[in-house]
């Protein structure tokens, strides 16, 4: 077995263990392996966006998500950890688009035309859009990139599709009218999750209107917004409010267009809060979300008088109309001034909407869209209520009950190019015509060709013949078709022929993504890839889409599938910077994942990003943590390659009943007659890591797990044990050597197992590079660590038959406690060199035990000594062993260390006396907080304990 290299060399182990993962297919599930006794293990990546790159929360999500597809495959399950990507509509659109303009080819889309900027999408995603894809596999993400999936795949949009006829024919799809976020830039509807807010330094105009009927009356309004007065329909004010009860009933006469100065209802309305502002709300159906819902109660008019883009149109006025929305507000306010209704500007800040894609604030605007009335809200609602899928943190269940509990329809259409285009075509007709009656008759007919494929409706609601005043409109909608003997473009050619027309719209990017666990596995069919995985086991999501993504995920899978999609759903924290902040581009306080592994490899940002990774909570990121995890790994192959040079340094290959071979070749028989405390201790130590990591994954306490596996590894088993082990590697006792080493193995190789899900690249090089591969079978390690089994502490005839016992583990800890204290007189002393310790012990201690006790204190040498007699104020420690002596003959130079101790002595005593002093005031006791006062009382303990400490070293020193 060749040797381990000095150095480990993250870049080069990297890339040649994950294309080996590839060639041999580890990651790839086979339906046809799943069994009672290989159960089915499966989850769904949430699809990035096509345009992604890594960041630190595609780290920690799919790092996440690797821990659990690992872990299950070394519990002998069949994972399928199923990958693919979003196609993002708005985001992709606005990137090319952006690109192109950049580039000269457009100014406009329509330049290009639709199918024009369609193709070049295409171009752009076939190029650029698997460049996440590629940056996750750097993570080590082991999944099952045969099985990728695109929500642009055709059979994919078929799926879409096919859900959209069903919620069509089941009258939970209607059209209608509506506010929506509007984002002017992209020209189309945006859902809530699209909107970011952003703290705006605004101004407040105050302008002022008469009351008609009552002449010298006046009333006074604040609003952000003078360019929309042209859209005002009323004034509203709080029936509870004395100053304008009394005024409710008349009317005012709207400023704005100056040319058009209608008269306005004063209304009552108890939405108004007449503590904000001057309490007169001036009322816009169609430029405000509030306004629309006042407007619906009193049967208002709404005016739009703006044009999509942001451009006042002629509703405005002639003053206003051509201008954008921005420069129109400065106008707005210049024509109340002339005409003396502007009474103030006042600075005011507040929080506006921006696109989030655009980066420009968005508008709520009254708009025809398509709507859906959610399906299966009962036992979405109920499956979640009643435990049988677990949140993780669960507080979240009570935030998805209570949105749950007050769902509104779901705008689903977006007006982009780039999407799933609503599949329904229409007709519009002035009446109920013969014209209109025949078409109708027409599309019946073809409905019935196709009673699964093609749903007709009219709207308005189905008329009499009689009246053929009323417009009426109708709609086909036709989902893919199943039937080998009929052709859907054949049909919607035929309705394209009595000229209907497709609904431009594309359907929210999150109607396709709520299909995801399903729709991926092959639905509408049967697959043998559904019947084994679905419903999937776990879903790691971030809280911020609770609500568009997981809830209607949710709703999607008890409507189509009839049961629930996943049993556990992780919601990740937040990462932020050391100064709380939300990382973000905009901040420069977001590293780039790809330099951070270039710099500390992939293991250590995996490691160092989830032991700062709580369960529920924010994440703080500190470089530091990704730095310790290099440590970590560095740790870890120094451990491994001492194990090697064990085996090179004198040990025989068939010493004893042992029988090492180099390397770690395999892992030997321990034998249970030549275990010594620390060999009892370390394997005790190892059952309570096992048990603890464990666990903690089980209840996803991700960070927990790592805090376990840095304790145990770095601490107990390197600064202990492997210290504490030299005792033997250093001897003559070739017997206990070899047994020393077979401990060393057993730990080792589950250490590398615990280690896997975490740290997958270091653990599969170490795993072959010390030989425990050698003589598995492929599927329990032979082949890979990932099917090594996961480690299981030792049973109760485990134990028995090595002889540990528990005590067995206070035996070693007593002996470690004396190590500890022994040190603490060192640090006391500031001596960091090999000094003379004296034990005066207080039981029997075999020679070994002594041994280890030396080589832990680095004594040289240490005397054991009953009959010891100390000088007077010999430093001692008091340990479960007896008492241990720090004699300081030599060591320090008496005299100057007194000094520097006296002066400390003075410091402290000094500090102690002003803590007192005020702990004693009670006016300072009386006036300042709690939490003050308690840190008054905390220093008052710590100085007291510091000046007791320095005085028992000026003890000592005599």
């Amino acid at each position: 077995m060749p040797e381990l290299d000095k150095t480990y060399t993250p870049a080069d182990v990297e890339a040649r263990w994950y294309q080996r993962w590839l060639d041999d297919k580890c990651f790839e599930a086979d339906p046809a392996r799943v069994s009672e006794k290989r159960p089915a293990y499966s989850i769904v990546i949430p699809p990035p966006n096509v345009t992604g790159i890594l960041t630190l929360g595609h780290v920690l999500n799919n790092t996440i998500q690797d821990i659990l597809a690992r872990r299950a495959r070394m519990l002998g399950k069949e994972v399928l950890w199923l990958p693919g990507t979003d196609h993002a509509g708005i985001a992709t659109q606005n990137v090319v688009e952006k690109t192109l303009k950049k580039q000269g080819v457009i100014k406009h889309r329509d330049d290009l035309g639709r199918e024009g900027l369609v193709a070049k999408i295409w171009e752009w995603k076939e190029k650029h859009g698997g460049i996440i894809i590629e940056q996750l596999k750097k993570l080590g993400a082991s999944c099952d990139w045969s099985r990728e999936r695109f929500t642009f795949d055709d059979d994919y949009n078929a799926c879409v599709m096919r859900v959209f006829v069903d919620l069509y024919k089941k009258g939970l799809i209607y059209r209608g009218k509506r506010m929506v976020n509007w984002c002017p830039s992209s020209l189309t509807a945006l859902s809530d999750e699209e909107v970011v807010m952003k703290a705006q330094n605004a101004i407040m105009y105050h302008f002022k209107v008469e009351v008609v009927e009552e002449p010298g009356t006046w009333l006074t309004i604040a609003t952000t917004r003078p360019e929309v007065i042209p859209g005002d329909t009323a004034i509203a004010v709080n029936p509870k409010d004395e100053r304008y009860a009394h005024l409710i009933g008349k009317h005012v006469r709207r400023p704005l267009p100056v040319e058009d100065q209608a008269l306005l209802p004063i209304i009552a309305d108890e939405h108004v809060d007449f503590t904000f502002g001057t309490g007169v709300l001036k009322v816009t159906p169609a430029h405000d979300k509030a306004d629309f819902e006042i407007a619906q109660r009193h049967n208002l008019t709404a005016v739009d008088v703006m044009h999509p883009n942001g451009v006042l149109n002629e509703l405005a006025g002639k003053d206003l109309a051509g201008m954008e929305r921005f420069a129109a507000r400065k106008r707005a306010a210049e024509l109340l001034a002339e005409i003396g209704s502007l009474v103030k500007e006042e600075p005011y800040q507040n929080n506006l909407g921006y696109s989030e894609r655009a980066d420009v604030p968005i508008e709520s605007r009254l708009s025809e869209q398509w709507f859906l009335k959610y399906p299966s809200v009962k036992e979405s609602q109920a499956v979640v209520a009643n435990g049988e899928m677990k949140f993780h943190p669960d507080r979240w269940a009570k935030v998805y009950d209570h949105w749950m509990t007050g769902l509104q329809d779901w705008c689903i259409s977006r007006q982009v190019w780039w999407g799933h285009r609503i599949p329904v075509w229409s007709k519009r007709h002035a009446g109920w015509t013969a014209a209109c009656n025949s078409d109708h008759a027409k599309v019946c007919a073809i409905a019935a060709l196709r009673k699964d494929f093609v749903v007709q409706k009219i709207d308005p609601d189905l008329i009499s013949p009689d009246n053929t005043d009323k417009p009426v409109e109708i709609f086909v909608a036709v989902s893919p078709d199943e039937s080998k003997d009929s052709d859907q473009a054949n049909y919607i050619k035929q309705i394209e022929a009595l000229g209907f027309t497709q609904d431009p719209d594309v359907l929210d990017t999150w109607f396709s993504s709520w299909l995801w666990p399903f729709a991926t596995m092959g639905w509408p069919e049967k697959t043998s890839t559904l019947k084994a995985f679905y419903p999937t086991t776990d879903l790691v999501t971030g809280p911020d889409i609770i609500f568009f993504w997981v809830a209607r995920m949710i709703m999607a899978s008890f409507e189509w599938m009839g049961e629930l999609p996943f049993k556990n759903v992780y919601f990740t924290g937040i990462i932020r910077d050391k100064q709380g902040r939300k990382m973000s581009k905009s901040l420069g306080n977001s590293p780039d994942p790809l330099e951070l592994i270039a710099s500390y490899s992939a293991d250590a940002l995996r490691f160092g990003i989830m032991r700062s990774a709580p369960l529920g909570q924010d994440i703080c990121f500190d470089e530091k943590n990704v730095e310790l995890g290099r440590n970590f790994c560095t740790k870890l192959w120094n451990a491994a390659r001492f194990r090697q040079m064990q085996s090179r340094s004198g040990v025989s290959p068939d010493a004893g009943d042992a029988g090492i071979l180099p390397a770690a070749e395999t892992e030997a028989e321990i034998s249970a007659a030549l275990l010594s405390s620390d060999d009892k201790w370390i394997l005790l130590r190892l059952n309570t890591a096992i048990a603890e990591v464990s666990t903690a994954l089980e209840e996803y306490r991700f960070s927990d797990a790592t805090a376990t596996l840095y304790r145990f590894f770095w601490s107990e088993y390197c600064d202990w044990y492997i210290e504490a082990s030299k005792a033997v590697l250093q001897g003559s006792d070739e017997k206990r050597k070899a047994n020393t080493l077979a401990v060393i193995d057993f730990v080792l190789g589950h250490t590398l197992r615990l280690f896997h899900p975490f740290m997958p690249f270091i653990t599969e090089e170490l795993w072959h590079g010390m030989g425990f591969n050698a003589d598995l079978p492929e599927n329990q390690g032979g082949q890979s660590i990932m099917f090594a089994i996961w480690p299981k502490p030792l049973d109760e005839d485990e134990l028995a038959h090595f002889g540990i016992l528990p005590e067995d583990e206070k035996t070693a800890n007593d002996k470690y406690e004396a190590v500890n204290l022994g040190r603490g007189l060192k640090s006391t002393f500031n001596i960091n060199k090999r000094v003379r310790f004296v034990l005066k012990p207080s039981q029997e201690l075999p020679d070994h035990e002594i041994e280890v006790l030396r080589i832990l204190l680095n004594a040289e040498p240490l005397e054991v000594d009953s009959a010891f007699q100390p000088k007077k104020g010999t430093p001692a420690a008091l340990t479960p062993l007896g008492e241990l002596f720090l004699p300081l003959d030599g060591l320090i130079d008496v005299e100057a260390e007194t000094a520097r101790v006296g002066k400390e002595v003075a410091k402290v005593e000094s500090e102690l006396e002003k803590v007192r002093a005020k702990l004693a005031d009670t006016n300072f006791t009386a006036k300042v907080p709690q939490k003050v006062l308690d840190d008054h009382t905390q220093r008052e303990a710590d100085w007291s304990a510091q000046l007791a400490k320095l005085k028992t070293m000026l003890e000592a020193l005599g």
